[in-house]
C-alpha cells in the first residue's frame, strides 16, 4: 500500500507540474478551437456537444484529485520548513502547529500578532526619535555612528 501511495504521489506531482506549463494551456485552447471549427461539419449536433462536455468533465474531475494531492503535500512541506525555522529561531514555539486551529482561533491569533507588530513598530519609532540605534537597520546604525563621530561645528 505504501508503494502505491508513493507511485500516486509521484504521478500527481508530475502531472500537476506538467499541467501548469503554458504549452499545455495552448494545446487545450487549440483543442477547443478545433472542436468549435468542426461544429458546422457535424451540424452542431448533440453528439458534437457531448464530446467536449464529456472530455472536459472527465479531465476536470481527475485533475481535481491530482492537484489537491500535490497542493496538500506542498503545504505540509512548507509547514515543516516553517516549523523548523520557528524552532531554530527566536520566534515563539507556540506558533508550531497553528495550521490545525479552526478559523476563529486563527483570526484571533492574527489580531494578536498584528497588535504585537503595531506595538513593536511604535517602540521602534520612539527609539528613532530618541536617536537610539535600532536593531532593524544596521546601515542606519553605522551612519549614526559616523555622523556622531564626526566633529561638529561647536567642537572646532
Amino acid at each position: 500500500m505504501a508503494s502505491l501511495k508513493h507511485v500516486f504521489a509521484h504521478f500527481a506531482a508530475r502531472v500537476s507540474e506538467w499541467a501548469g506549463k503554458p504549452v499545455i494551456f495552448i494545446l487545450a485552447l487549440l483543442s477547443v478551437i478545433v472542436w468549435g471549427l468542426t461544429g458546422p461539419i457535424f451540424d452542431f449536433s448533440e453528439t458534437w456537444q457531448l464530446v467536449i462536455n464529456t472530455g472536459t468533465t472527465i479531465i476536470t474531475f481527475l485533475m481535481v484529485f491530482l492537484l489537491q494531492n500535490a497542493q496538500t503535500r506542498d503545504t505540509r512541506a512548507i509547514q515543516a520548513k516553517l516549523n523548523e525555522l520557528i524552532l531554530t529561531s527566536a520566534a515563539e514555539n507556540r506558533f508550531v502547529g497553528i495550521e490545525n486551529l479552526d478559523e476563529e482561533d486563527l483570526k484571533h491569533l492574527d489580531r494578536l500578532v498584528e497588535k504585537a507588530a503595531k506595538s513593536r513598530g511604535d517602540e521602534a519609532e520612539g527609539d528613532q526619535r530618541e536617536n537610539k540605534p535600532s536593531a532593524k537597520s544596521p546601515v542606519k546604525q553605522k551612519r549614526r555612528r559616523i555622523v556622531s563621530a564626526a566633529p561638529s561645528n561647536s567642537d572646532q
